[in-house]
């Protein structure tokens, strides 16, 4: 059967549902083109319609398309080839031989990609076609990137907005079916539009009749945007649904407080500020002891007064569309946070959000001020950590005689790493150049065997570990 997303993929802007204000900028955007110059970045959840809404403005504007993932094209070259190419053809058909270039996953750039990414920056700050960049999270793309382009929103998409789109689905395949069954495919997939499209699919084409019984009850693992988490704190959510937002946000409590703290202004003024305000400077203060202390349980604390607490403080709720613009200010210390994090989600092949929630707490209660030393200047030698970053981690002075003494032992012990591999490729290839091992050695390492036979399935759990962690090699 065909894909029912695909089949009902919006061909004009004006079918994109649930995201009028970033459909009309997006449109707005076009039209300028080429005066308003800069790429557009089209931000937001998985589902939204943000590649859809891509292609259905290039039909609007009767441009070809050309789509290409970033994940398939990291490299300098690669991104040359495939985008540098399309970015600069003025050759094609359409209106004014116009080519809508499509990057998708253009968030998935990490440090090893650092070329990929400086190319693919240079390429859309001097295109000469209109270029669109997809992401999920505009703040994981690289600064070379971000700079260079402009940012359209899309947030999710509403229950309200996306059973129309369930009905006329229906309508068009003959399917009958019970309003109580709409709304729950709707509710289940918590505005992502494609996934409600799916199940919707997977649900009528077993049967042509559609009942709330034959939906499946429960959610799914989703992650709500920002601008969701902004929305409910802001304007529309009690203290306690407020409160529940933050665990779906896959952002720290350092990072909500920076971000209520610079939006506020934009929705509260007056006594609901001030009061506001107030449950920020408290939530500041358990940040702070968790800095000192390293105890991440003052999280929680945190978080009941950036999320529970402000919208709180709110005399009532308030509707309508907000444009909340960029990210706030982002200090030094964030800077090396996120450097910090980027390094442990390469080494440990993870997202730089799971090393950022997840993995920098552990390592910074594991060596708070840069105790025990051992593990500190292993953690630093694995993951090549400057002065800065190691202070940043430990909680220790940047420029004090501990962290210098850490970062230089770190150093040695790379390099008598990088000796130890090359001797033993050395050995290694000695040892294949002088055929099999003499006798008396083939039964030292069979008694050796076996004796670690013994012990192997003790040690297995620690060595998972060590490898996953990624600091197994300098301990």
């Amino acid at each position: 059967m065909p894909d029912w997303t695909e089949r009902y993929r919006p061909t004009t802007l004006s079918e994109v549902r649930g995201n009028d204000s970033a459909r009309d900028d997006l449109r707005e955007w076009a039209e300028a083109w080429p005066d308003e110059g800069r790429a557009v970045v089209l931000a937001g959840s998985p589902g939204v319609g943000k590649t859809s809404a891509a292609h259905a403005l290039a039909a609007d504007m009767g441009w070809d398309v050309l789509e290409v993932n970033a994940s398939d094209a990291r490299t300098t070259d690669a991104v040359e080839r495939v985008v540098g190419r399309g970015s600069r053809n003025t050759t094609l058909g359409g209106d004014g031989g116009r080519q809508l270039v499509v990057v998708d996953e253009a968030d998935s750039f990490n440090r090893r990609d650092a070329g990929g990414a400086r190319a693919l920056g240079d390429i859309v700050a001097d295109a000469g076609q209109p270029v669109v960049l997809i992401v999920n999270d505009e703040y994981e793309m690289p600064d070379s990137i971000r700079r260079a382009v402009d940012t359209i929103e899309f947030r999710d998409v509403s229950k309200r907005s996306i059973v129309p789109v369930l009905r006329d689905i229906c309508r068009r395949e003959e399917v009958e079916y019970e309003d109580e069954a709409l709304d729950a495919i709707a509710a289940k997939n918590s505005g992502d539009l494609r996934s409600a499209v799916n199940d919707l699919q997977a649900v009528a084409e077993a049967d042509r009749r559609l009942t709330a019984d034959d939906v499946v009850t429960g959610d799914r693992d989703t992650t709500a945007d920002l601008w969701t988490f902004l929305d409910a704190v802001l304007k529309e959510e009690s203290a306690q649904e407020a409160l529940y937002t933050t665990y779906d946000v896959d952002e720290t409590p350092d990072d909500l407080l920076l971000w209520v703290e610079d939006k506020a202004p934009k929705v509260l003024d007056g006594d609901e500020l001030a009061r506001a305000y107030d449950f920020m400077a408290n939530a500041d203060r358990w940040l702070g002891r968790v800095r000192a202390t390293q105890n991440y349980s003052y999280w929680r604390y945190a978080t009941d007064n950036l999320a529970a607490g402000v919208a709180a403080a709110r005399d009532r709720t308030r509707g309508g569309f907000t444009r909340y613009g960029r990210a706030p200010y982002r200090s030094s210390r964030d800077a090396t946070r996120d450097e910090v994090a980027r390094r442990v989600a390469e080494r440990a092949g993870t997202s730089v959000g799971v090393a950022r929630r997840e993995v920098l707490p552990f390592l910074a209660s594991m060596t708070h001020h840069c105790r025990p030393r051992e593990l500190t200047v292993a953690m630093a030698a694995a993951y090549d950590l400057d002065a800065e970053q190691v202070a940043f981690v430990t909680g220790s002075g940047a420029d004090t005689n501990k962290v210098a003494s850490v970062v230089e032992d770190a150093t040695a012990l790379q390099t008598e790493a990088a000796t130890a591999q090359a001797d033993a490729a050395f050995e290694g290839s000695r040892g294949s150049e002088a055929g099999e091992p003499e006798p008396a050695a083939a039964d030292a390492a069979g008694d050796a065997d076996a004796t670690d036979d013994s012990e192997g399935a003790d040690d297995a759990d620690d060595a998972a570990a060590d490898d996953q962690s990624g600091l197994d090699q300098f301990m």
